[in-house]
């Protein structure tokens, strides 16, 4: 098993150690991160683009399609010369996708465990997503309802997505933590620099649907290859 951590150089000024815990919490991004949505997500998507008669996109196509909400998503999910359908296809894929969210989507590998080690070491888990808030309350509680979370951020319409860093300040206040004392754990480069921006410490996973190369060009501090790993970082742990 890798677990291996350090990838760049990380500063040791945002290291904390509160009661052997380096980070007493952490921000989950959810697709890519906790849980692998991209199948149901493309099979929306395409359902959508079928409709409206407009080509559709492979699979693996959709790791560079998706992480900055389903507007953006929709958006470059359609041909340059027809942006005027955007507006239809956020409503179809998204009343396509209320039905078909659980069809693939399941937890990656070891996550469960991963929150399950975090919360009997006490750190207070929290996730930012830029899904709709409807659909990452539904995910947590179909996929990880025993676990509490002490905040839930997805996109809604009083907070500006990320990578504007609003989202990650406010549940560092509702936390009341500095941000500096708070992880943020994502895969995609819109993750990295929410985190930078928020003046958080930035862990990039490599198992979800960006490649490594985009972590580290966008301010990673550290990149784990398991979940294991990303616990160890989290709490110092051997």
């Amino acid at each position: 098993m890798k677990h291996s951590h350090a990838v760049l150089p990380a500063s040791n000024q945002n290291k904390v150690n509160h009661m052997n815990i380096r980070y007493p919490a952490v921000i989950f991004d959810l697709d890519g991160t906790l849980a692998d949505t991209l199948k149901d997500l493309a099979d929306a998507t395409n359902w959508g683009l079928a409709k409206l008669g407009q080509p559709q996109h492979r699979l693996d196509n959709y790791r560079y399609l998706v992480g900055t909400g389903r507007t953006e998503l929709c958006r470059k999910a359609l041909p340059e010369n027809r942006q005027d359908l955007v507006e239809q296809l956020i409503v179809l894929m998204t009343d396509y996708y209320a039905k078909h969210c659980f069809d693939t989507t399941l937890p990656y590998p070891g996550i469960e465990d991963l929150l399950n080690n975090l919360s009997a070491q006490n750190i207070k888990l929290a996730v930012l997503s830029n899904k709709p808030q409807n659909f990452v309350e539904l995910t947590l509680e179909r996929l990880f309802g025993r676990f509490r979370f002490s905040a839930v951020v997805g996109d809604c319409d009083d907070k500006p997505r990320k990578p504007d860093p609003t989202g990650a300040l406010s549940i560092a206040k509702a936390l009341k933590l500095p941000p500096q004392q708070i992880a943020y754990v994502g895969d995609t480069s819109t993750d990295m620099q929410t985190a930078n921006r928020a003046k958080m410490f930035a862990i990039g996973v490599s198992w979800g649907f960006r490649e490594r190369q985009e972590l580290i060009d966008h301010g990673a501090n550290v990149i784990v290859d398991t979940p294991d790993a990303l616990y160890r970082v989290l709490t110092g742990l051997q």
